[in-house]
């Protein structure tokens, strides 16, 4: 069982805060609780012990933030001086800080304990990374936006927000390894930057990308302050998430 976490906590939120001067996204809060907090609560209660907090905008509020979660599991930050570029590069750089596989989770996706639960048991010898997808595409708030990912037989063959053909949505949550950090770093060697869907799609090149199907877990990508409401009323009221 996987018992190690990496969170991406380093973008800046532009969409969800208020003004220039408001708390970075890590720190908006859902229902009276940070994202931050939110996202590390998930993982714990899947069974991680240790977690990676990547910063980035505003790191000194996200790093004392964190330091105030050492309750709860062990917490170590590691800083990505270039946050503004694409996201693979916060795994890229936080995850060398984990040896062996680990979870790895955005910090703005609100959901519970029994998705990455179903993560932290799959079999990385089988795989090199696996994520946790939702078929239930008519369901998803701002699907411009989301992550589509299209697979078959239970391999993830394509995935990007722009890809034409998807039977799934990219849930933020992953089970990976070495293999993706490798990956994410020829990217960026090649290119000057690196998406995590880039790498995902490396492996998914070599059919060592799966999708795991999160059932009828409740998940919410939190861009907006609409999306904010949406989550509100859903943690709430369960029977409102459809509205």
């Amino acid at each position: 069982m996987i018992r190690q976490a990496l969170i991406l906590a380093a973008g800046q939120g532009t969409r969800l805060r208020a003004s220039a001067d408001d708390l970075p996204k890590p720190l908006q809060l859902v229902g009276r609780v940070p994202l931050l907090e939110r996202t590390a609560r998930a993982l714990v209660g899947a069974g991680v012990t240790r977690i990676v907090v990547v910063t980035g905008f505003r790191a000194e509020l996200v790093r004392d933030a964190a330091h105030a979660l050492r309750d709860l599991a062990e917490i170590e930050l590691v800083h990505n001086p270039d946050f503004e570029l694409a996201n693979g590069v916060s795994v890229a750089v936080g995850g060398r800080a984990l040896t062996g596989p680990f979870l790895l989770s955005m910090v703005d996706h609100v959901y519970g304990p029994e998705i990455p639960r179903a993560l932290a048991v799959q079999d990385l010898s089988a795989a090199d990374l696996y994520l946790a997808t939702d078929p239930r595409i008519d369901e998803v708030r701002d699907l411009d936006d989301a992550t589509k990912v299209r697979t078959d037989g239970g391999r993830i063959v394509d995935i990007g927000k722009a890809i034409a053909a998807y039977d799934r949505i990219d849930c933020g949550v992953f089970a990976a390894g070495a293999a993706l950090l490798d990956c994410l770093d020829e990217l960026r060697a090649a290119r000057g930057d690196c998406s995590l869907s880039d790498g995902v799609r490396r492996l998914a090149a070599r059919g060592r990308a799966r999708a795991v199907d999160i059932g009828d877990a409740f998940w919410q990508d939190v861009d907006t302050p609409a999306d904010r409401e949406h989550a509100e009323r859903a943690l709430a009221h369960p029977w409102l998430a459809q509205q």
